[in-house]
Parts: structure tokens; C-alpha cells; sequence
């Protein structure tokens, strides 16, 4: 099994960092593959409604989003992780997700989703919930742990000082891996959900 986790922090060893590498640990023992890659460095636009990933089936924009998705496809879990930037998830990341989401056609229904947020203080519950909408809006369950996803600290390192946080990680990665181990189990039994064709309903007609 394999767990995709996105870092949207710009600092390579920050905070977010910290709260990965807590994941990862557990993860890495309870034998589930991990790769980590970190977005919030890098130089990623915004969708641009252009809808030619509905004819290509990939984003029109040749940068780190057309790397992600084949690594999305793969895993049986996603991570995503921010610090806050005004009550909300770092701008990159989102713009990662927005195209990452909507240019890329596979079925990820119960695939595992879990949101990381990190913050000096306030503003994580607003971006735990932010980025867990990326994962209801297509059928994938959301992995959750002792406490809301969250884990704080403003300088590089000051993260190894929330003891709680860390142990929120740890129980995070650890229920993760049950649901991603469980969910595989009744695939095997059960098969996937039945699902209907889509049936849109818009409002201006």
C-alpha cells in the first residue's frame, strides 16, 4: 500500500515538515509506502476554466500537477498538508489541488484522504476544513485522530514542542492505515459502492 503526501509549506524543513515526518514514521513501521513531495515552493498557477484537461486528460499547464497525478492514481491514501496563511491553506497548495482534482479523471472513490493544517496559533480548524472538502466532493473517505489535524509552531523546529500534535500525527497515520488495510479488505469481498450515472441539476437554465 502507498500513502501520497503533499507538503504545501514553502520552508523544506519546517513546521509542516515536522508534522509529515511524524506520519511518515508510522506509516514506514506499519509497513504502508510513503512518498512525500513539497508544492509550496514551487511555482504552481491557478486553473484557468479552460477545460482541456477534459480532452487530454491532463492539466494544460506542464508543471508539478501532471507529475502528482500518476502518483495520485497509485496511492491508496493522500495526505495534505499546509501551514495557515489567514485562516486558511497556503495559496500554491490550493491552486495545486483545484487543478489536480479537477484535470484528472480516475475514480478516486475510497481512496483515504487526511488534512494536515499548521499554524503559530489560530486558523487551523477553518483549513483542516478547507482542504477536507477535496476529498468529500469525490468519495473518499477522511481519516481522523485523537484531535482536529492540526499542530503548531511559528519558528523552524518549534513543532517537536507540541507533544499533543505529534501524537495527533502519530494516531492520525495509524488510523489511516486501518481504513486504507480495511477498505482494501472489503474491495476484495464487497467490491466498490454502486454508483449512479451523474445526474447534474443547474440552477440557471
Amino acid at each position: 500500500m502507498k500513502v501520497l503526501l503533499i507538503n504545501g509549506s514553502p520552508r523544506k524543513n519546517g513546521n509542516t515538515a515536522i508534522a509529515l515526518r511524524e506520519m511518515v514514521g508510522v506509516f514506514e513501521k506499519e509497513g504502508i509506502e510513503t512518498e512525500v513531495v513539497q508544492i509550496g515552493n514551487q511555482d504552481v498557477r491557478g486553473c484557468i476554466a479552460c477545460g482541456s484537461c477534459g480532452r487530454t486528460g491532463k492539466c494544460v499547464f506542464s508543471d508539478v500537477v501532471n507529475e502528482l497525478a500518476p502518483k495520485f492514481e497509485e496511492a491508496d491514501g493522500l495526505v495534505v498538508a499546509s501551514p495557515v496563511y489567514y485562516a486558511s491553506a497556503n495559496a500554491t497548495l490550493i491552486a495545486c489541488l483545484d487543478r489536480l482534482f479537477y484535470s484528472t479523471g480516475f475514480d478516486k472513490t475510497m481512496k483515504v484522504g487526511a488534512s494536515v493544517a499548521v499554524a503559530r496559533r489560530g486558523g487551523c480548524s477553518a483549513t483542516f476544513d478547507e482542504l477536507n472538502k477535496y476529498f468529500t466532493i469525490c468519495g473518499m473517505p477522511v481519516a481522523s485522530s485523537r484531535y482536529w489535524n492540526s499542530v503548531h509552531g511559528r519558528e523552524p523546529g518549534q513543532a517537536e514542542q507540541d507533544l499533543e500534535g505529534l501524537q495527533t500525527m502519530r494516531t492520525l497515520a495509524r488510523n489511516m492505515t486501518f481504513l486504507m488495510k480495511s477498505i482494501a479488505l472489503g474491495k476484495m469481498q464487497f467490491g466498490l459502492p454502486e454508483r449512479e450515472p451523474w445526474q447534474p441539476t443547474h440552477f440557471i437554465r
